[in-house]
């Protein structure tokens, strides 16, 4: 087996690769003044099973499609010069929030992504925690494994709660099979009965609408379940509308935390009482930094990245792994 971390995901690859207790391979990247890039192996790859994990949120002077193109061209790279198979492990999934036609002409980008993979020679793609798993593994004629985070999120859900009620709530309608799912796997291992709720909100030219609240609050300790946290306005919009309705306590969770312009308003609001999200992306980790007094945890996620790719390559079962029962 070979293991790749390109440049802006060596952290969380370092990671995987001690869950994996291995050594991440060494390769090179190096980038032209005119913007062109090129990377390539250090070892050879030629018929080893061959993992290379990059994270494509844009953050740190590298945009989403930078990462992306160096992503395609570096699995494209080990395919040429022999590996017997490749996977792209993409612990957040650029594009992946674009996977229908909602309006007249709209791109259907989810699918453009997948077919870039493809002709790169992609065996198998994984990912976690994507925008809409039925749109996700429908995009892809490879192999495609979807990691969910139910398992990280539950042990923190019940040492936040306390002695109170919980409410698993979706801040969109989108969102509502996501927080079932949550909702569940906490009945499951707690034993007790947990609340739903979710809000109505419609998208149209930047523009949010939408009034209809549904499911009980009242006196609860309320987790909103987003697959990410962009700019925050979502949340926000839900953590306040529970607050208004007598939750006691309200919580964001979400694996990937982007961050991007305006979530200091997030940050800042008296209605949220903590933020928590995973490692998946390094602008979580920078806005840990950025603002030293969020009430912001970021929950590992290199042991679940590295067990994944573990079974993958021993032909293991990864069926509970993946959050799907046998």
């Amino acid at each position: 087996m070979r293991f790749f971390a390109l440049k802006g995901s060596e952290k969380l690859g370092a990671a995987a690769a001690r869950a994996l207790a291995i050594e991440l391979d060494p390769h090179e990247e190096r980038d032209f003044e005119d913007g062109e890039h090129k990377a390539r192996p250090l070892v050879s790859v030629r018929g080893k099973d061959v993992y290379v994990l990059h994270s494509l949120a844009g953050s740190g002077g590298a945009s989403a499609n930078d990462r992306l193109c160096k992503l395609l061209f570096f699995l494209a790279t080990c395919r040429e010069n022999g590996a017997a198979q490749t996977t792209a492990v993409v612990p957040y999934l650029a594009y992946a929030r674009k996977d229908r036609q909602t309006k007249a002409r709209d791109p259907v980008t989810t699918r453009y992504v997948a077919q870039l993979f493809e002709a790169m020679g992609t065996d198998r793609v994984v990912t976690l925690d994507v925008h809409n798993f039925a749109a996700f593994q429908n995009a892809f004629r490879c192999e495609s494994v979807h990691l969910d985070t139910r398992k990280l999120f539950a042990p923190l859900i019940g040492k936040l709660t306390g002695d109170l009620p919980v409410t698993i709530f979706s801040p969109d309608g989108g969102g509502v099979k996501r927080a079932q799912l949550l909702k569940e796997a906490l009945e499951a291992e707690t034993g007790r009965e947990i609340g739903f709720g979710f809000m109505e909100k419609r998208r149209s030219r930047n523009v949010v609408s939408g009034e209809l609240f549904a499911g009980d609050v009242s006196g609860s300790a309320v987790f909103i379940v987003d697959d990410m946290i962009s700019t925050g306005g979502t949340m926000l919009r839900a953590a306040l509308a529970c607050r208004e309705r007598g939750a006691k306590t309200v919580y964001a969770i979400a694996a990937h935390g982007l961050f991007g312009k305006g979530a200091d308003a997030l940050f800042e609001s008296p209605a949220m009482d903590r933020i928590v999200v995973t490692d998946s992306v390094d602008s979580a980790v920078l806005a840990k930094t950025g603002y030293p007094k969020a009430r912001l945890d970021i929950l590992p996620i290199g042991r679940l990245i590295g067990e994944a790719i573990r079974l993958l390559h021993t032909q293991g079962s990864i069926s509970e792994l993946v959050g799907i029962e046998g």
